[in-house]
């Protein structure tokens, strides 16, 4: 077994309960959608960083607004355009006639959920601007380093590379996201209830927020993600996540494969997908229920698979059939 302290049923029931709360708070405003939600859930536990891939109008900033509310977060947003310069993101110095000196302005980032809204909208150079956040939790401004106060989330969106005025993610930055979700239009049953949710009685177009209970805080949310790493995770489940990321990189039809940072981060979203299991140990059905969304962006396709029309959920779907998981 690895070494890691084994959570107490008791600590363990109190992280379901409470992660039930916050399903069932931002179900209030974010109606459908199920597998989008836990996934999203998924990545907060596990403390990393989502991207979020849909065409507009899905609900994907209803989301974080409502998962920021539920969790009585900060909240910020970045509406990513072709001319936003990297210091519209992350802040800059701003010169006071006053002092006759420099002061530092914070940027949209310095929160606790960050919405990157449209990411791939801005070129690599403004992209790149969340990239040492993301990974040290830390913004340098003028050559000096502020850091964020815990708990920090970004959920960036991205629209479909198909579409006009879009520019891919640089790997470098894609590699950071612990999941990718792709969320898709609604069922009919879902849509028809959303529909009837924001047009009775209402002038507004959106849904109102207010019905979204507070049922956690900054403090909770960091013991969340502690016991979540308490989760036990057998040597031989470990193994079954690194012999997957290692097939990537061999696998006929991957001219990239997933690296060493994809195998660490299908471990860490394995454990809070037991959480919302119900589960206090993580088995090789979590790694494999969680495996598309963890490596679905680390690994690229052979231009004749493009061709073809399959995408990187296909190429993973034969991959996960072909690599042994452990017997149980």
């Amino acid at each position: 077994m690895t070494e890691v302290p084994e959570l107490p049923a008791a600590a363990n029931a109190r992280l379901i309960e409470r992660v039930d709360a916050i399903r069932d708070a931002i179900g209030h405003a974010f109606i459908g959608q199920a597998e989008v939600l836990d996934q999203i859930l998924v990545a907060l536990l596990a403390g990393g960083h989502v991207l979020i891939e849909g065409v507009p109008g899905l609900g994907k900033t209803l989301l974080v607004r409502a998962l920021a509310q539920a969790l009585d977060l900060d909240y910020g947003r970045v509406q990513f355009t072709p001319d936003l310069m990297p210091s519209d993101v992350s802040g800059h110095a701003v010169y006071d006639p006053k002092s006759e000196s420099f002061k530092i302005r914070r940027g949209p980032v310095f929160t606790n959920l960050l919405l990157a809204d449209e990411i791939n909208r801005a070129p690599a150079k403004t992209q790149s601007a969340l990239l040492e956040v993301m990974q040290e939790g830390q913004v340098t401004i003028e050559g000096k380093a502020f850091t964020l106060a815990p708990p920090f989330m970004a959920l960036a969106t991205q629209n479909p590379l198909e579409q006009e005025g879009t520019y891919p993610l640089p790997e470098a930055q894609l590699d950071r996201f612990l999941l990718k979700v792709l969320i898709d239009y609604p069922q009919l049953e879902d849509e028809k209830r959303m529909v009837t949710a924001i047009t009775s009685g209402r002038a507004a177009s959106d849904f109102d927020l207010s019905r979204v209970p507070r049922v956690l805080g900054a403090g909770e949310l960091l013991e969340l993600q502690r016991a979540t790493a308490a989760i036990t995770v057998d040597d031989e489940v470990i193994d079954y996540a690194v012999r997957i990321v290692a097939a990537t990189r061999q696998w006929p039809g991957i001219a990239v494969g997933a690296g060493p940072r994809g195998s660490i981060a299908l471990v860490r979203a394995s454990r809070a997908q037991a959480v919302l299991a119900g589960r206090d140990f993580v088995t090789p059905d979590d790694v494999r229920d969680i495996a598309r969304p963890a490596l679905r962006h680390r690994i690229a396709l052979a231009p004749e698979l493009q061709i073809e029309g399959q995408d990187a959920d296909d190429v993973l779907g034969a991959l996960l059939a072909k690599v042994e998981a452990p017997r149980r």
